[in-house]
């Protein structure tokens, strides 16, 4: 019977083999594989296979069943089938199959890698495999009449070799209008309310939307969800207020209003209105959240968009409404008050005036500056990113109100939108910014023209007590690099943001269950295809979260929308607070509020220093953070209402830490060693221009700016150590490289120097050149002071 068996076998192993000629197997490869693995054919990319993670196969050990392979032939002799593997790799032919069938050179060699580990470990194989390697191991068949088997191992440790035409028709993204058929379904008139700032563009979008039936306002930040929510509301136009975080109804009775005010992430796509609002239309091209504007754009079922933002984005909003058989009316603004860029620059602090406003582009600068101006007998609000809305607005109650004694501002570009500020003059304490471009890098880099405007434009508020506006800068030498700043054009916007949907990553992880979602999204983003209109969006922070919770166990949807989170990755303890509430959800244990008090140690005091202030804002961040996951996990996350309450407490909390926000300086500076201290973790220092970021490039890559201790000083001690550094620069030639010498970054690690004090020491460096002083003469008297010194050594 195992004789008429064996010959059955081995016909049955070959079924699937192409005609041999001359000892070689040609096999017909799929169409879908050759296509997809062309990268020419179509105008089809070839895939990036460094994404492509095997998936582990074991090899078979001590199998229950006998090995009928090995009692229909006999047992295999591993050392000739080693010989006989490598041979099949070494094959041209054989790597030529192998691109056909998709794969490439890495992958050839990953799939022929494990393909011998599994034959060689197992203590069988397959009949048909083992009947194949006998043969060949006597001399009766060929190594090529292996290749359907390596292939078909081949796919099963890479599975994305098998479907690669539905993976690259779920990735297609060249169409984003098409998937929105609602709006598509109705003839959208799209008005673009084009100006600077403070041009009342947003005012007439904002009065068409209280005047209609019913209406959506998108905007990019919660303060100004909240700002149209009021001014609706005391309009007597009853407004939701709906954002990440929180849902406010303007009923009692919690129906929903015929108007909304929103974050530009919360708008719906299904839900018609007359009118809607897409407020700084500009972000479309924003590498993180760009996607935000696009799906707005596109997919909002309203009779009138109204879109309100540069003048940059007209070309480009024009071409994404050809393409949706729309029209464009673009309606021009000019600015309201007239705005000076003035002749001089502040060059001291003692000369500033009420209105005042210095825009700080760190946290170290926004605590270095207010302190020396609250050290003159003024005072100041503080205003940056990470304060809670709450605080924000206080701090510009506070700053706008006539009958306080503060009037004097220090803030970071978080005034660029969302805050009523009554400014009479911008004052740029820097006009280099850290960013992060498209890839995802960190840069330093000049302020571009359109930050430098958004900023600029905030002096001289029409309706306030200042019918002008001014802009200058704190050094002199910056004043002239923003006036040409702000006299170039902006840039046109030239793409809209994508981002692939929670639907596209779940038919992606069909069809390759045994991957990550952070590889998901990354084979996504290799083999996504969009036109000159469109960009992906940086995903890092999303594969950040995504890495960082893989080991918990989750279903798909609900670790994508933990991954979607927004939370600073640079926070370690909201960090790390989210992967405790994804450990919690896993084990489908709900997170009450005394879990969370726990975890938070609530309650807080007030803070006593700096340290202690951004731990309050990172709490605040994690209060945030549980209130964004109760509106997508309401069973899980049950005690939205208390959080909220806590909330508010902390807000004051947090108020009253800004307030004193000179003697948090003091305490963290009397109580830090020298040299050592840090105000913050960021990933920039900042010097004062593009020619200052270039000197500093080496620090650039450390995670805190200058010391607390250096950062924080008063004038006496700047001028202090400035002597004492000078001395002792001078007698050294690391001077010369301006800050790229190791002494120079010896001296700013040790607290000694200042990136300003280094531009003044180049500056009388240069002078004394130019003077003789370090010319020809001066080289003589160095060498003939060294032949000197020699001589006595002697």
């Amino acid at each position: 019977m195992r004789r008429c068996a064996w010959p059955l076998l081995r016909l049955s192993a070959r079924a699937g083999l192409a005609l041999r000629h001359g000892g070689a197997v040609r096999l017909r490869p799929a169409a879908a594989s050759s296509s997809s693995s062309s990268g020419g054919g179509g105008g089809l990319r070839a895939p990036d296979t460094s994404l492509f993670v095997p998936v582990p196969l074991k090899p078979v050990e001590g199998a229950a069943e006998e090995d009928v392979g090995a009692e229909l032939t006999r047992p295999l002799d591993k050392g000739e089938v080693l010989k006989n593997l490598n041979k099949f790799y070494k094959r041209k032919e054989i790597q030529r199959l192998g691109t056909e069938n998709g794969l490439d050179a890495r992958l050839f060699h990953q799939a022929f890698i494990s393909f011998r580990k599994y034959i060689m470990e197992s203590s069988s194989v397959s009949a048909d495999l083992h009947i194949i390697l006998n043969d060949i191991c006597c001399g009766a068949g060929h190594v090529d009449d292996l290749f359907p088997f390596f292939l078909r191992h081949a796919k099963q440790i890479f599975p994305m070799l098998d479907c690669m035409d539905d993976l690259r028709k779920i990735s297609d993204l060249r169409l984003p209008p098409n998937w929105y058929p609602e709006a598509r379904a109705i003839q959208r008139k799209i008005i673009f309310h084009a100006g600077p700032t403070n041009s009342g563009k947003t005012y007439h979008a904002i009065q068409r939307f209280l005047s209609a039936k019913s209406g959506i306002y998108c905007g990019p930040l919660k303060l100004l969800a909240h700002e149209i929510f009021q001014k609706s509301n005391a309009a007597n136009v009853p407004c939701d207020l709906v954002t990440g975080e929180e849902r406010v109804y303007a009923t009692e009775d919690a129906r929903q209003a015929s108007h909304i005010a929103c974050t530009i992430e919360m708008c719906s796509t299904n839900t018609p209105y007359e009118v809607a609002v897409i407020d700084e239309i500009q972000m479309i091209r924003d590498p993180a959240r760009g996607w935000a504007w696009t799906r707005a754009l596109l997919g909002l079922c309203a009779e009138e968009i109204h879109v309100c933002g540069e003048g940059a984005a007209i070309d480009l909003v024009t071409e994404l409404m050809y393409t949706t058989g729309e029209e464009v009316e673009v309606r021009n603004y000019k600015r309201l008050t007239p705005l000076t860029v003035l002749d001089y620059a502040l060059e001291s602090l003692d000369n500033l005036q009420p209105g005042d406003c210095i825009v700080c582009f760190s946290k170290n600068d926004i605590y270095s500056v207010s302190r020396q101006i609250e050290a003159r007998g003024l005072e100041c609000a503080v205003i940056y990113g990470s304060l809670p809305p709450g605080t924000k607005l206080e701090q510009a109650k506070k700053f706008n109100d006539p009958n306080d004694p503060c009037k004097i501002l220090v803030a970071t570009d978080a005034i660029g939108m969302g805050l009523n500020l009554c400014i009479k003059r911008i004052i740029f304490n820097s006009i280099v910014k850290p960013t992060v471009n498209e890839k995802g890098e960190k840069e330093i880099d000049s302020i571009t023209t359109s930050q430098a405007l958004q900023i600029a434009g905030r002096a001289g508020r029409f309706g306030s007590s200042f019918k002008q506006g001014e802009v200058t800068t704190m050094h002199r030498d910056d004043l002239l690099q923003l006036k040409e700043i702000l006299s170039e054009a902006v840039p046109p916007v030239k793409a809209a943001g994508l981002h692939p949907t929670p639907e596209q990553i779940e038919m992606f992880a069909y069809h390759l269950p045994d991957a990550t979602l952070s590889n998901l999204i990354d084979i996504f983003v290799s083999l996504s295809q969009v036109d000159g209109l469109y960009f992906v969006c940086n995903i890092d922070d999303f594969k950040f979260l995504a890495d960082m919770i893989q080991h918990i166990p989750l279903n798909l949807r609900s670790r994508y929308v933990f991954c979607t989170a927004p939370l600073n990755r640079k926070e370690p303890f909201v960090c790390t607070t989210l992967l405790k509430f994804a450990r919690q959800f896993s084990r489908n244990e709900p997170l009450t509020f005394d879990w969370l008090c726990r975890h938070t140690k609530w309650p807080l005091a007030p803070p006593k220093n700096i340290k202690e202030l951004v731990h309050l804002e990172a709490v605040h961040d994690v209060f945030d953070l549980y209130l964004w996951l109760s509106y997508r996990f309401m069973d899980m996350f049950p005690d939205a209402a208390l959080v909220r309450d806590i909330q508010k407490k902390l807000d004051d909390i947090i108020q009253i830490g800004v307030c004193n926000i000179t003697k948090l300086i003091r305490a963290s500076q009397s109580g830090a060693a020298p040299g050592t201290a840090e105000v913050m973790s960021e990933g920039f220092p900042l010097s004062r221009t593009k020619r200052d970021a270039r000197t500093v490039s080496d620090h650039c890559d450390a995670k805190s700016t200058e010391p607390l201790s250096v950062a924080l000083e008063v004038p006496g001690e700047r001028r202090a150590r400035s002597l004492r550094a000078y001395r002792s620069a001078t007698r050294q030639e690391d001077l010369k490289s301006h800050g790229r010498g190791s002494l120079a970054n010896r001296l700013l690690r040790e607290g000694l120097l200042t990136q300003e004090m280094l531009r003044q020491l180049e500056s009388e460096w240069q002078d004394q050149r130019r003077n003789g002083r370090y010319g020809l003469a001066s080289k003589r008297n160095d060498q003939s002071s060294s032949k000197e010194m020699g001589k006595k050594k002697k």
